[in-house]
């Protein structure tokens, strides 16, 4: 009897404890329901979901290259603002920028048309965005967190609302200028003073060019051969290169890239990877384009600005 009366007691205990330890996973289990519920929030003004990209505009201190003194220029970049999603209380989406896509969570007021978009803050480069909306246009500024860690901590902006689509067809404008104004080199050149008949030398910087065989060469509808790509500059290559990555929609981190793509209207920057959208033959071909890059020598030349 004693025996039996143990295992009662121990079986109603050890029943009383699973009821109470499934009690409390019933109710984590509603609260993870309920919070999937408040995530899940009605969506609503899905008219204003979509990209808007633009001037991204500001001030930050350059150095002239002629005496070494400092000013205050002016830069202009390509953004993309993507809204993906807006709530009663949140709007959620990215913003893509210099190579970076960064998260942003904000709110809308309708009333005003107005945004405050706040990316996390755990990067150097993030900062709030506050914006206004006008038909297809968002304007307004940006404003660095960390204003030391930025070389331009305030910005504007003036976006317009585009569809971006993949096209194979789209090349660099035949108009743009092929210079790439960001990585100059220093040069030795030598002249004779007519005065003492000695040869005297001076340092000048010169830039890369490249040749119109960029906008001959599409590497996004055509299989390259070596015989396309043995005589071309360096910087062809990367130009046709990378042409590939801007009709994906590919933000550069290079200011070099970015200015040969945003000389064009088509050129929308929407991701900061896009390897897996590129076809197989944009595959081969970049592989291809590497191979000669390495090898490849740059033409020089003096230009003013």
């Amino acid at each position: 009897m004693k025996t039996l009366h143990y295992t009662l007691s121990v079986s109603l205990t050890f029943l009383l404890l699973s009821c109470k330890k499934d009690g409390k996973n019933s109710n984590l289990s509603q609260d993870s329901l309920l919070s999937k519920k408040e995530v899940i929030m009605p969506e609503i003004y899905k008219q204003y979901y979509g990209i808007y990209t633009g001037d991204f505009a500001g001030k930050e201190k350059m150095i002239d290259e002629g005496d070494g003194s400092e000013y205050e220029g002016e830069i202009n970049k390509r953004i993309s603002l993507k809204i993906n999603r807006i709530t009663k209380d949140s709007v959620y989406g990215q913003s893509i920028v210099n190579g970076n896509q960064r998260p942003f969570q904000g709110v809308f007021n309708e009333p005003t048309k107005s945004f405050i978009l706040d990316e996390p803050g755990n990067d150097n480069s993030d900062g709030r965005f506050e914006i206004k909306l006008s038909n297809d246009s968002l304007t307004g500024k940006w404003t660095a967190y960390k204003k030391s860690f930025v070389k331009s901590p305030i910005k504007t902006l003036k976006l317009t609302k585009k569809e971006f689509a993949y096209n194979p067809n789209f090349m660099l404008d035949e108009d743009s200028n092929l210079v790439d104004w960001s990585n100059p080199k220093d040069f030795i050149e030598k002249y004779t003073d007519e005065s003492t008949g000695k040869i005297e030398s001076y340092t000048t910087q010169k830039n890369r060019i490249a040749s119109d065989a960029i906008f001959k060469l599409n590497a996004s509808k055509q299989k390259l051969a070596e015989k396309d790509l043995k005589n071309l500059r360096k910087l062809d290559l990367e130009i046709i290169k990378n042409a590939i990555f801007a009709r994906h929609g590919y933000s550069f981190k290079k200011d070099t890239y970015r200015y040969f793509f945003e000389q064009t209207d088509w050129y929308i920057p929407v991701s900061n990877n896009v390897d897996k959208e590129l076809s197989p033959m944009e595959k081969e071909n970049v592989a291809l384009l590497n191979r000669f890059i390495k090898y490849a020598e740059d033409k020089y030349d003096s230009f003013g600005r």
